[in-house]
């Protein structure tokens, strides 16, 4: 399926053996979620990874004690400085933790200039685990006012209900129903997710304006090594598009390679939380089998 972003606003596409791509996102000292996992994530689907960075966490596998937010302005100073020297070829938008934070990356992504605006990827983080809102009503609104300059946006159940201001989706059914009215509702593609439903099958999809553009199954590995899949699912998605222009090839081959990253994270021994996956198992697998 072809980008959704009107075509003025996109650059010649080109696929890139080795895609630059661009993390806007918090930082997780613990390395298994945000800005580090996105880092991982895009080097293992083949990317160079770069970094701005929105908020500071001080969290580990257990949970979240503090988050500094710096000034937007230096934000708006680090996205620009890249942009003046590098050339993206695709970029994940993360935890934005304030409405002027999120503000600040929807001025920078009209702003792209005559090159125009490089693929993005926008991974909600609205909602933790837990159920607790992460995000005031005002910064929420920011964040779908974002979803109108994204080509996809990753939203898990309880996300895609906060951006459509509606309860959780009991069943695939339902959730598939929400992800489709959101990308009518602003014209993106939505990797709608099943891994928040009770039961085995897990799930995912890609939804356009006009309905599913695939489906795939997938089986529910029970491990405790999940911190940070929705970072790294988004990341290594648009990594994978840039290489070669498929949404959908690139939600498949992410989705397999994330299954083998949650499987082989325990081994990590990262933690006494919840555990970070591996995001070079096959690497590691590569390197035993040599």
């Amino acid at each position: 399926m072809p980008s959704t972003l009107p075509a003025a606003a996109r650059p010649p596409w080109r696929p890139r053996p080795v895609p630059r791509v661009l993390s806007v996102a918090g930082s997780d000292p613990s390395g298994g979620a945000g800005v580090q996992a996105d880092l991982k994530a895009v080097a293992a689907a083949g990317g160079y990874g770069m970094a701005a960075v929105t908020a500071l966490t001080a969290q580990s596998t257990r949970g979240v004690s503090a988050v500094h937010v710096p000034p937007p302005s230096f934000l708006a100073q680090q996205l620009d400085t890249l942009r003046a020297d590098v050339a993206m070829d695709g970029v994940k938008i993360g935890m934005l933790a304030s409405a002027e934070v999120a503000e600040v990356v929807a001025r920078w992504l009209d702003g792209s200039g005559p090159a125009g605006r490089p693929p993005v990827v926008v991974d909600p983080v609205m909602v933790a685990t837990s159920g607790d809102r992460l995000l005031e009503p005002a910064a929420e609104d920011a964040v779908r006012g974002l979803l109108d300059r994204a080509d996809v946006v990753t939203p898990n159940v309880p996300e895609l209900a906060v951006l459509l201001g509606d309860a959780d989706a009991p069943s695939w059914d339902g959730v598939l129903d929400q992800a489709l009215r959101l990308a009518d509702r602003h014209d993106v593609l939505v990797v709608a997710k099943g891994g928040h439903l009770a039961g085995d099958e897990v799930p995912d999809a890609l939804v356009g304006p006009r309905g599913v553009v695939a489906e795939l199954p997938g089986q529910r590995v029970r491990v405790s090594s999940t911190h940070g899949t929705g970072c790294s699912l988004s990341s290594g998605l648009v990594t994978r598009y840039a290489r070669h222009g498929s949404w959908e090839r690139a939600l498949r081959e992410t989705k397999s390679w994330l299954a083998g990253a949650i499987t082989a994270g325990p081994a990590l021994e990262v933690g006494g939380g919840r555990g970070p996956v591996d995001h070079f198992w096959a690497l590691r697998e590569a390197l035993v089998e040599g």
